[in-house]
């Protein structure tokens, strides 16, 4: 039994590596790679695990990529319930460039799952959730997967008495309408659903707000980046500031502001203070390099320098 799982539709074995320079056409020589499990429920689960707060990693698995993948959540530590598949598991690249910093990532559309698969992925997360307290839902779905497969995740969770955590995106989180503890878009996220711009804290307070009077779900955050996030529920709204830190890797970051706030749950914090140590996650993490994470100890030092900075109410 364990307090905490995640389910990863379309994880990926992540790759990562520098040059010099990127250029068309001509050969990029690139430095030696680092390999990472990935995929953003996977992700949840190894930063939490760093934190020291066990978390089950539930997900499809398949081919040479899929073995690798397990091989390296294993050496984690991370707990894993895997579902065979019959297509090989995505890759992801990403290239770093020294000559200016910038970050390319090149994000794959993974494999097709065939509906038998799905459902013995949803098999697998009721039978590994019986006796969880959270279950977080991260990441997009690969083809194969319904567009309202999060509902039908949503509509499992409420038989085994968990509190749902979704971070999703585009069509399959427009799907979702009920069931829902806590959702997390990005702004970028949130905008799309709306369908417009949300310049102001007011503008994004208003549109979370609206998807918690509609019953999706109890609490809304936000991530807003170097901004840190706002988060949202029936009872008020607070905007949660960031620390200024250098940009390494924005990979991971909002999988790891997932995990700080399900670590602060878990802990029976009050929901301001969790969603704090989530940001401090998160910016631990952009410090990162390459596809690697956060650890415990930048993210008690970022939490400590946010809590005494404070937060500001909306």
């Amino acid at each position: 039994m364990t307090d905490i799982v995640t389910l990863t539709m379309n994880p990926a074995l992540d790759i990562s590596t520098t040059a010099d320079r990127v250029v068309a056409t001509d050969k990029v020589r690139c430095g030696v790679p680092r390999r990472d499990p990935g995929g953003g429920g996977i992700n949840v689960a190894r930063v939490l695990t760093a934190l020291g707060e066990p978390a089950t990693a539930v997900f499809p698995s398949g081919g040479h990529s899929g073995r690798a993948l397990e091989d390296l959540i294993a050496s984690e530590g991370v707990r894993a319930h895997t579902v065979t598949i019959r297509r090989s598991t995505r890759e992801s690249f990403t290239v770093n460039e020294d000559r200016t910093g910038l970050q390319y990532r090149f994000v794959l559309p993974g494999p097709e799952l065939a509906a038998v698969e799905v459902d013995a992925c949803l098999h697998a997360l009721a039978s590994t959730a019986q006796g969880a307290r959270f279950i977080v839902a991260s990441g997009s779905l690969p083809p194969g997967v319904p567009v309202d497969f999060f509902q039908t995740v949503a509509d499992v969770v409420s038989g085994v008495g968990a509190r749902l955590v979704v971070d999703t995106s585009g069509p399959p989180l427009r799907a979702l309408r009920r069931g829902v503890y806590l959702l997390k878009p990005s702004i970028r996220e949130l905008r799309d659903y709306v369908g417009h711009d949300l310049r102001s804290v007011d503008d994004q307070v208003a549109a979370a707000r609206a998807i918690v009077d509609r019953g999706v779900c109890a609490v809304v955050v936000v991530s807003l980046g170097a901004d840190g996030a706002v988060h949202v529920t029936t009872e008020g709204a607070e905007h949660t500031r960031s620390l200024h830190v250098p940009v390494v890797s924005g990979i991971g970051a909002g999988d790891s502001m997932v995990a700080g706030i399900v670590f602060g749950l878990t802990r029976g914090w009050e929901l301001r203070d969790a969603v704090r140590y989530g940001v401090a996650a998160g910016a631990a993490a952009i410090g990162s390099p390459g596809t690697a994470l956060c650890d415990r100890a930048e993210v008690d030092r970022c939490y400590a320098l946010l809590s005494s900075g404070g937060a500001g109410e909306t």
